[in-house]
């Protein structure tokens, strides 16, 4: 079984940068798309952003020119550029990977935390 294990999360301060990567432990079959979604405590799981097979993106209104999405399919790994972060924009940020025959896959998590 395929696992997707993401990293990048940590601490800083409002109008910072980080870069998350989901890295996937090998060849996802029938990857139909992956997606960032995101929990802060007491609120529902958020989609992010989205990169489809074909490299197509979308992205939350909430995110917009401040997040970007992006793809190394030689290392089966999605990335998320998050900048001018938010105290807002503090949440577990979780990788998907969606797949046309079967259930789609989950990593684990990685804590984002933006400070005022």
């Amino acid at each position: 079984q395929v696992r997707l294990v993401e990293s990048g999360g940590g601490l800083v301060q409002a109008g910072g940068s980080l870069r998350l990567s989901c890295a996937a432990s090998g060849s996802i079959f029938g990857l139909r798309s992956m997606a960032w979604y995101r929990q802060a405590p007491g609120k529902q799981r958020e989609l992010v952003a989205t990169v489809t097979r074909g490299g197509s993106t979308d992205y939350a209104d909430s995110v917009k020119g401040r997040f970007a999405i992006s793809r190394d399919i030689a290392k089966n790994t999605v990335f998320l550029q998050m900048n001018n972060l938010k105290p807002e924009d503090t949440a577990v940020y979780s990788c998907k990977a969606d797949r046309y025959y079967d259930a789609a896959l989950w990593g684990q998590g990685t804590q984002v935390t933006v400070s005022s």
